[in-house]
Parts: structure tokens; C-alpha cells; sequence
């Protein structure tokens, strides 16, 4: 019988090659193939560990041991078969392409040109903008695993709905219209949940593990960042301090809730020297009911105290002074600065406090500036004196005014005195570490009016 008189029934045919089966062998789900076939489509899925029929695509795991399996339609000798075409790519050897004479060993592969490179041949990809975008792989010897055999282009895409990797060219007829993904986000989504990807078994599914996959490269990386983090960090924070200590840093507002005071946009780090200057912080004072003392009497919205013979009918209050002609203001100054202005008759005293001075029993820890939590000036005709903890400074030459400005720097721990009428001129200054927050003071022999303040406009 003559060869093409041969009659081959349309199973014999591999669906792979389209010839007719040479050594076939039986797959799980029932189909067959070419054995040489077989084994190259499953080759390119060595990575995944997930192997499929080309056919019903059903999916196995472990990959499927392959046994010869010659079916009984083949009675004629196996040389009178056609014999089987191999594929362009099958037998391509790992040497460099485009070395002459002796050729040197690939070290990459190209899935744009289709070639293997040596070390010297593969530079141009490296430093020519023309290869830009060109794809090397390190496969060397594998470079048929990565190419479409229909199209001869790189197998980057993979269809979900036939479960196979496909080139860019295979999407517009034979993939059309199916759920595509890269390749190589599918390789990592079934590499760490490959049981996900096959019908359950009844046997336990073997767990294939990267061989080539330690935590020991990777705990070294992290180890290698954290230092190089942590000198970043100390030179870093090496700068910054420095800056803090060269700089006096505002951020805190006052909480009196005088929505008049507000932080300018740019603050100006300098020290006020002009009236101007120290209006920009005035806050609106006034004078607390409960702790004035009970010769005290408030008057003008609380703006002004005026000393009494007769004993004013005050309730008991904790906070109010029994023994000392004295009165605090509501407000608390802590975290900004601050400015306000007081005009008086007759002996008087002011300054600032803590709120847990004392305010019971005729002795320095309840006097302003007497004691450790207080800062006070002492104003009379005969001149000033500034007190603190009992320690006091005599202030004789100072310039005298009717009006004192005070000024809190809470920030810079600093709190200053000046003398004010057509020009201010310091007096005296604290300088102290303050740790609570500040209340303005006052020692009344006759009277003192806290002045109404406008704040100068902000040159920022």
C-alpha cells in the first residue's frame, strides 16, 4: 500500500503539531498526544508547577509521568509514518548567535530578536536607546519555552479562560474577548496558591517549593536597610536639633479664647523692640471675682480694681486671697507671647503666678514674688524693686511711668517690665523655666485699670 493511500483516522492526528502522533502517550483526562509534543507545551509551565490539557484544559499536580502508549490503529511499521516535524525552536543551542568563529556562551536571551547573547553581543541592549524596548530574559536554554509557536512572539500574556500562556498577537483572533493577564502576575498568584488552581483530590496535593527561594537574602536586605535607615535618621535628627537650639520655635496658641490674638502667617522669630512691635501679642485681661481679695471691688466689666476700707461681701471662694491685697486675671498665658499694659495709683505691684500659689494665710508662700511661683515688680513713688522667691533687686534708676507694659515670652522663658509713655524702656526681666501655665498678677495699695490695647498691624 502506497503511503498516501495510508488511510489515518482523524484521532491519530496530534492536536499539537497537527501530524500524525508520534510515540502518543495518554494523558489523565483521556486525551493524547505526540510524546516530544506534550512534553514541550508542559515545559513552559515548569514555573507555574500547574499543568493543563491543550484540549478540555483540565489541570494537574503534580506534572503527569508520561509512558508510551501506542494505539492499535498503528499496524504499519513505524517507518512508513510521516515523520514528525520538529518545532523552529526545539533544537536551538545556548551559544551566543552572533559570535564568529568559536562561539562564547549565552548569558541572556532576547524574546524581541529571538537570539541568544554573549557577555560582549548582549552590551548594545544595555547602552543603545534602539533596544529599549526589547526584552532579556536569562533562560539561555530555554528560550523556546518562551515563544509563541504560532506567532514566534514572547509568551508575556496569559489567558485565564483557557489557561495558557499566549503571545500579544494571539489576543486578536484565537484569545479574543477572554480574561487576560500577564504572565508573569499569573506565574506569582499560582506559584504561593497552586492548590487553588486544580479540583479537589483525594489524595493530599504535593507542595512544590522553590528550591532557589531562601528568607536569608532577604533578612540580610532588611538588616542592610534598617542601618542605612537609622544613619539617615541620626544625621537627620542631628540637624534638626541643632536648628531647635539655634531657634526659638512659636507653634502653641493661647487658649483664653480671645479670638483676636491670632497667629500671624509667617511669625517673626525677632525680639519686639518698638511699641508696635509688642502690640502684635496684646491679649485682652480681666480681672477674676474669685480671687480678688475682700477689700477688693471690681468695676468697668472688670477691668479695673479699686481698694476699699469696707469689706466687700465676697463668697467664700478656694482661689480667692484672705490675707494680701491681691488679684489674678481669668486668662491663661502658656506656649505664645504675650503683652498688656496696667496703669496705677498709689503702691502696687504686678507680675505673673502659677494658679497653685498659694492664696490662703498672711505669709510669702501667698505674696507675689515671695515665693518660687511668682515673678513680680514693686512699684511705688520712691522707685522699683523686682522680686522673686524672696530674692530682690533694687531698681532705682529705672525710667518711672504711670502705665507698666508686661511682657511674656512663655516660649522663651522670659518675662520683661517696661516703663511706657511717648517711648518704652525696659525695666527689668525674668528669666526663668516655666512649667505651668501663667496668670497675670496684681498687688493693689489704690487702684489699677487694665489698659484696652489695639493690636498694630502685622507686617508679615
Amino acid at each position: 500500500m502506497a503511503e498516501s493511500s495510508f488511510p489515518l483516522p482523524p484521532d491519530t492526528l496530534c492536536p499539537l503539531c497537527v501530524d500524525p502522533q508520534r510515540d502518543p502517550v495518554t494523558i489523565p483526562c483521556g486525551d493524547t498526544y505526540c510524546l516530544e509534543c506534550i512534553k514541550i507545551y508542559w515545559d513552559q509551565f515548569d514555573h507555574m508547577g500547574v499543568y493543563s490539557c491543550p484540549q478540555c484544559r483540565a489541570t494537574f499536580t503534580p506534572r503527569p509521568v508520561l509512558r508510551r502508549n501506542l494505539p492499535d490503529v498503528y499496524h504499519e511499521p513505524r517507518h512508513q509514518l510521516p515523520e514528525l516535524t520538529p518545532f523552529p525552536y526545539m533544537h536551538r543551542e545556548s551559544f551566543c548567535d552572533f559570535c564568529v568563529g568559536r562561539r562564547n556562551k549565552a548569558v541572556k536571551s532576547c524574546l524581541m530578536c529571538l537570539a541568544y547573547y554573549c557577555e560582549t553581543h548582549v552590551k548594545p541592549h544595555y547602552e543603545s536607546s534602539t533596544f529599549k524596548r526589547h526584552k532579556l530574559v536569562d533562560e539561555t536554554g530555554h528560550l523556546d519555552r518562551k515563544i509563541c509557536p504560532q506567532h514566534e512572539k514572547g509568551l508575556e500574556l496569559f489567558c485565564r479562560s483557557d489557561q495558557m500562556c499566549i503571545c500579544v498577537l494571539c489576543t486578536v483572533r484565537e484569545h479574543r474577548s477572554h480574561n487576560i493577564t500577564s504572565a508573569e502576575e499569573e506565574r506569582i498568584e499560582k506559584q504561593n496558591f497552586p492548590t487553588l488552581c486544580v479540583a479537589p483530590e483525594a489524595m493530599v496535593p504535593k507542595v512544590l517549593i522553590n528550591p532557589q527561594f531562601s528568607f536569608s537574602e532577604m533578612s540580610k536586605t532588611a538588616s542592610e536597610m534598617k542601618e542605612h535607615l537609622d544613619d539617615i535618621c541620626k544625621n537627620e535628627l542631628s540637624k534638626i536639633s541643632k536648628t531647635v537650639s539655634e531657634t526659638t520655635v512659636y507653634i502653641l496658641l493661647p487658649r483664653n479664647g480671645d479670638k483676636r490674638l491670632k497667629l500671624p502667617n509667617r511669625v517673626n522669630f525677632e525680639e519686639p523692640k518698638t511699641r508696635s512691635d509688642f502690640l502684635r501679642y496684646s491679649c485682652k485681661m480681666s480681672f477674676d471675682a474669685n480671687t480678688a481679695y475682700k477689700e477688693l471691688v471690681l468695676s468697668d466689666g472688670n477691668q479695673r480694681v479699686t481698694r476699699k476700707k469696707a469689706v466687700q461681701f465676697y463668697p467664700d471662694h478656694p482661689e480667692r486671697f484672705d490675707s494680701f491685697s491681691q488679684v489674678l486675671c481669668k486668662e491663661p498665658l502658656t506656649g505664645f507671647r504675650f503683652y498688656w499694659e496696667a496703669e496705677w495709683r498709689g503702691e502696687f505691684s504686678l507680675g505673673v503666678a502659677y494658679k497653685s500659689i498659694s492664696r490662703k494665710g498672711k505669709n510669702s508662700h501667698s505674696l507675689l514674688g515671695y515665693n518660687n511661683k511668682s515673678w513680680s515688680l514693686l512699684c511705688s513713688d520712691s522707685g522699683y524693686s523686682a522680686w522673686h522667691n524672696k530674692a530682690d533687686r533694687d531698681l532705682a534708676d529705672a525710667p518711672r511711668a504711670s502705665r507698666i507694659g508686661v511682657y511674656l515670652d512663655y516660649a522663651g522663658n522670659t518675662v520683661a517690665f517696661y516703663s511706657v509713655s511717648e517711648t518704652m524702656a525696659l525695666i527689668h526681666s525674668f528669666k526663668a523655666q516655666f512649667s505651668e501655665p501663667l496668670y497675670a498678677g496684681f498687688g493693689v495699695g489704690s487702684s489699677v485699670t487694665l489698659c484696652q490695647l489695639k493690636h498694630s498691624p502685622t507686617p508679615y
